[in-house]
């Protein structure tokens, strides 16, 4: 430490090439702490990740190190990374994604983005499992700090592991820039949706799911969901905008059961700049996950004015709260009255939490009200709550957190 600056660095080699969720969060992190006149911040990455740290944070240091391949990648974090430290006067170490290097001396912040690999170890792959439930009982043990994006996801951690850390819940923040009820220019959505696919041209009302399709995300009662109220509104369509996770299979498979194909628009992985316009000109965005350690495209779509439909009782509820109309994970009636609803202008939405049809201006309100309290600058902050508690805390592998 300088001066009041912070010498903080930060494990980067996780983002692939198309982030999604916890890969936007490094990203937009690093930038916010990058811009901080109290942070003098390292970034640890690939050997081949220069262009893109240049751009998303050009006031950080690149350390770029470390191997391609994640094997080689978690291996190098545990064999290499705790010298690197050392070698570059760190104070502490920040890593966004489940691990620490757990040899070194420096203390030590890990973000915990949920406990699905405990809660519902079947979404993942079963090697994935066994690595991230092993990361995160060390992390919640032998770290400094441990970051949560969300009550929920902190309130498990605590169920789930033995915590020795410190805990702090960070919510993320959106990026108002880009996420915005206004399109940049006039026509630009349009022309940015034609050319997705040109299905979206016509003007035609769509549902809008964005995330990767893995089990989690329950995909498949959004269909059948779909499916059931398909016929009351034969000009709608279903945009499945993200890339294909582990278990998309069964996607497919509710797809083609529903009969509905050319009404189902499969978009796979989509650009960054795509996805507001895709919020803007929605009639909802639809995310009805059975979990989630925070939910960001729950946050994008309030954004961008759209009307939001999630699960209650999730941490998507915690940070959407009233500005979204709220259903059971699973239930697939429930979702299908509200899809009917947000489809069918003017007719009540009661079947949602009580709502009625005219709530709906008050929830956009309410949306932009609470997109306003969630800004990445405000997310660093929180962030450099944990470092500053974690840079009092050494003596141990990762610190000396309490009830060492």
């Amino acid at each position: 430490m300088d001066d009041g600056r912070l010498r903080l660095s930060l494990d980067v080699t996780a983002v692939p090439a198309r982030p999604v969720g916890a890969g936007h969060y490094t990203l937009e992190l690093a930038g916010a702490l990058a811009a901080r006149p109290d942070v003098d911040l390292v970034l640890f990455g690939r050997r081949s990740d220069h262009a893109r740290w240049r751009i998303a944070a050009p006031a950080a240091q690149l350390v770029a190190a470390a191997p391609e391949a994640r094997p080689l990648r978690l291996a190098w974090e545990q064999l290499r990374l705790a010298s690197l430290l050392v070698q570059q006067s760190i104070a502490v170490h920040h890593g966004p994604h489940y691990t620490m290097p757990e040899r070194s001396r420096v203390p030590a912040v890990v973000t915990v983005h949920d406990l699905s690999f405990f809660e519902a170890p079947q979404w993942h792959e079963r090697s994935k499992v066994l690595l991230f439930k092993r990361a995160i009982s060390v992390a919640a043990r032998r770290a400094a700090a441990v970051v949560c994006p969300s009550r929920a996801t902190a309130e498990e951690l605590a169920r789930w592991c033995r915590v020795d850390a410190e805990v702090f819940v960070a919510h993320h923040g959106v990026d108002t820039r880009r996420f915005r009820p206004d399109e940049p220019s006039p026509g630009a959505d349009a022309g940015s949706l034609s050319r997705l696919d040109p299905r979206l041209s016509g003007g035609r009302p769509y549902l809008l799911f964005v995330g990767t399709l893995e089990p989690r995300k329950d995909v498949p009662s959004l269909v059948g969901a779909f499916a059931s109220i398909a016929d009351r509104h034969p000009d709608a369509l279903l945009v499945l905008a993200g890339g294909r996770g582990w278990g998309a299979k069964e996607v497919d498979q509710a797809v083609d059961s529903s009969g509905l194909a050319a009404r189902v628009v499969q978009t796979g992985y989509v650009a960054d700049g795509v996805i507001p316009a895709l919020l803007r000109s929605a009639a909802a965005a639809v995310y009805p996950a059975l979990y989630e350690g925070f939910g960001l495209p729950a946050l994008e779509a309030l954004a961008c004015g759209a009307p939001l439909v999630t699960t209650s009782g999730t941490a998507m509820e915690e940070v959407a709260g009233d500005a979204a109309l709220l259903v059971e994970p699973g239930d697939r009636a429930g979702l299908a009255d509200a899809l009917d609803a947000v489809l069918d202008a003017g007719v009540s939405d009661s079947g949602a939490r009580g709502q009625p049809g005219s709530a709906a201006p008050d929830r956009r309100r309410r949306g932009f009200d609470i997109v306003a309290e969630h800004t990445w600058d405000a997310s660093a902050a929180r962030h450099m709550e944990a470092y500053r508690c974690a840079s009092h805390d050494v003596g141990r592998p990762g610190g000396s957190g309490p009830g060492a």
